[in-house]
């Protein structure tokens, strides 16, 4: 079976282009497949590897190299079409594209294969391996990265079809994770989730790699080649290693946590509100942060520039102090082990007393993005906290869809989190939807108690503020424990 090629200013993208255009560029599908979905194919057309154009980051100089220093790798990559639209498997290839490139790999070709579910043994099927094998040859490609999480068996079986390394969608995020990871903490989740996937998927090479040998019993040293067995093999001792490895490894996450429990609870005391960005990888969550607090936390435009939560102070119009965290990105169908090694970080979300469910207006299937954070969100025990959802980068989306999702969504709002556009409505809606403190009270406060006054500012809401001889005349609502203290200043009680 033949492939169409690919068009010419595909062939010379360069490996400068960034993530987000990849995930914005259309795919060039004929017009008649448009008007089709996978059910309408017919036989041949179903079985065809259907190549995927517009997702090659080739050099068009070879200066460029100096601009990524180092190729990594030269992959083309390939996903099985099981369900949904035309668009809907071209946007999950694009957005693996975005993923390969932000890892560092030079994406070459992009193939789909449209089946009822994955092969068991080789992904793809068997045939289609072989013409996988020639789409790898055609470009000299070192890698296939596949569009879904592979089996131990799947992996072996195409590799040693394709003759190149595989590898498959989680172990791509899991290489992103570790190259981003800047904390200890950070750095020893994404460790743990790395051998918790390669466990598994450890390969062995026979008993030639035995690393001891059994011995006999008789007195002369053993019992002769018959009766030796080959002991612990190389293989048995590395999932050995690893396991212990795991083992040290979360008592030292557990330990870590600590820290961060304690901060979290010193916050609780202070009764301070807390709001938590959540949202799609490359959203938009720090520009918001940054928008919102003059944070100056890192902005990269690329997958995962985030990993370690950031949690900054900040202040509504009103002037009532909060906390705001900006969490981890998410995708979709995230690694179920990386969900559970990033557990503690995102901890964050599901302490948090309002989320800001930031969404990219721009990107072709926002609606998807929602659901997969959504996800993973109930996950984290968050389901029942007050949302927010951002419409970012509402100055550069379609004006159509930026109205849809306000439209579909309880409570919307659209902003730029580069321009402005919007934030001071963003605040006013964050100032209306915090908690606020359960009792009211009013009290007159002497001057000699002027920690108590800033205790109200900071941990209450003042409705009113007096400066009086005798003392600061105070109307505010304040938590149960600090209206304790103030109890002494009430009116009732100075009479």
């Amino acid at each position: 079976m033949t492939f169409s090629s690919l068009p010419q200013d595909h062939q010379r993208r360069t490996a400068g282009r960034r993530a987000d255009a990849l995930m914005d560029e259309d795919v060039a599908w004929s017009e008649s497949d448009e008007e089709r979905d996978g059910e309408q194919f017919d036989r041949e057309d179903r079985a065809a590897l259907r190549r995927v154009a517009g997702l090659s980051t080739e050099l068009e100089d070879v200066t460029e190299v100096e601009y990524r220093r180092l190729r990594l790798e030269r992959v083309v990559l390939v996903g099985v079409w099981t369900s949904g639209t035309v668009k809907d498997a071209e946007n999950s290839l694009a957005e693996l594209a975005a993923l390969a490139e932000t890892a560092g790999a030079l994406v070459l070709d992009g193939v789909i294969q449209r089946r009822d579910k994955p092969d068991p043994a080789t992904y793809i099927g068997s045939g289609k391996a072989q013409e996988l094998r020639d789409v790898v040859l055609e470009t000299g490609a070192d890698t296939v990265v596949c569009d879904g999480e592979l089996t131990p068996g799947q992996l072996i079986h195409l590799e040693d079809v394709v003759k190149v390394k595989v590898v498959d969608r989680t172990a791509l995020i899991l290489d992103i994770f570790a190259q981003h990871a800047k904390s200890r903490e950070g750095k020893a989740q994404v460790s743990l989730a790395q051998m918790q996937y390669m466990l598994p998927r450890l390969r062995g090479w026979g008993q030639s790699l035995s690393r001891q040998m059994g011995g006999g019993g008789s007195s002369s040293g053993g019992g002769g080649m018959a009766t030796r067995g080959p002991g612990e093999t190389k293989i048995e001792t590395d999932r050995r290693r690893i396991r212990e490895k795991m083992a040290k490894m979360r008592r030292e996450i557990a330990e870590m946590r600590t820290d961060r429990e304690v901060k979290r609870q010193e916050r609780k005391r202070n009764r301070v509100p807390s709001v938590a960005i959540a949202g799609y990888t490359n959203a938009g969550k720090s520009s918001l942060l940054n928008q919102l607090t003059g944070a100056g936390v890192l902005v990269e435009n690329a997958l995962f520039a985030t990993l370690d939560p950031t949690v900054r102070r900040a202040e509504t119009p009103s002037g009532r102090v909060y906390t705001l965290t900006d969490t981890v990105g998410f995708v979709r169908h995230l690694p179920h082990d990386l969900v559970e090694a990033f557990r503690s970080t995102m901890e964050e979300v599901g302490e948090a007393d309002l989320i800001l469910h930031v969404v990219d207006g721009s990107h072709p299937a926002p609606e998807e993005q929602l659901a997969a954070v959504r996800s993973v969100v109930r996950e984290v025990g968050a389901h029942d906290i007050p949302e927010i959802v951002v419409v970012n980068k509402a100055d550069v989306a379609d004006e159509l869809t930026v109205q849809r999702l306000l439209r579909q969504e309880k409570r919307a709002i659209a902003v730029s989190a580069h321009s402005g556009l919007g934030i001071e409505q963003l605040l006013a809606w964050i100032d209306a939807d915090l908690p606020r403190p359960g009792v009211e009270l009013e009290v007159l406060v002497p001057y000699t108690q002027g920690a108590l006054v800033s205790r109200v500012h900071a941990e209450g809401e003042v409705l009113s503020e007096e400066h009086t001889p005798e003392g600061t005349l105070l109307k505010a609502q304040v938590h149960q424990e600090l209206a304790a203290l103030l109890e002494p200043y009430a009116p009732a009680a100075r009479s």
